[in-house]
């Protein structure tokens, strides 16, 4: 694998994560009830995921003409970053600290 290859990889990982550890809407709204519901940090998923797409096609454009995808691709990659979010979401709804 290469080097670019592995820090995409440890980018979609950290981004996929950020909805879970963070309070605030999209890492600068404080939320008006205090807290993030699920629905917030599920459109923050999807929209991290956009731009964790987006950074990759410009990666792979500037190494020469992007490849065409089909929805096999995109189906799989959305599927792998929910992957990706497994631990955060364990982290934050799943795992009860003994203090709760």
């Amino acid at each position: 694998m290469d080097t670019g290859q592995i820090v995409l990889l440890l980018i979609a990982l950290v981004a996929a994560n950020l909805p879970f550890f963070s309070e605030r809407i999209f890492l600068v709204v404080r939320p008006p009830a205090g807290h993030k519901n699920l629905a917030w940090r599920l459109l923050e998923l999807v929209v991290f995921y956009f731009v964790v797409g987006g950074a990759a096609w410009l990666l792979e454009s500037r190494l020469g003409a992007a490849h065409a995808q089909r929805w096999e691709f995109y189906a799989i990659t959305a599927c792998m970053f929910l992957v990706f979010a497994y631990p955060g979401f364990v982290m934050k709804y799943l795992w009860k600290s003994p203090s709760r």
